[in-house]
């Protein structure tokens, strides 16, 4: 099977998927339970996703000046600064230790 058949499955899977999520009836979608799992869930995938992003290298972890400044950031955040101090503080942090290591 070519590359290209399998982004072609993958393409119409995604879309069967996408289909059968409109024909769920939103009655079913305002349970109370659904709501906090379907919540909970993007809050879940989008955190695995940065750390896979953050620490992953190939099929290893990679350990440098990312992972202080997504530390920093995590605690600027707790601190509930504002989005827009949060970013460039976390590329200074990463930045410098990237300069002396």
């Amino acid at each position: 099977m070519s590359t290209w058949n399998i982004i072609l499955l993958a393409s119409i899977a995604v879309l069967a998927l996408k289909v059968v999520g409109w024909l769920v009836p939103p009655k079913a979608l305002d349970h109370p339970t659904v709501a906090r799992v379907s919540d909970l869930l993007t809050a879940a995938l989008l955190a695995a996703l940065i750390c896979v992003q953050t620490v992953g290298a190939g099929q290893g972890l990679q350990l440098d000046a990312r992972i202080p400044a997504i530390a920093i950031a995590a605690g600027l955040y707790a601190l509930r600064v504002p989005f827009i101090v949060v970013v460039p503080v976390a590329a200074v942090v990463a930045a410098l230790i990237r300069l002396f290591t």
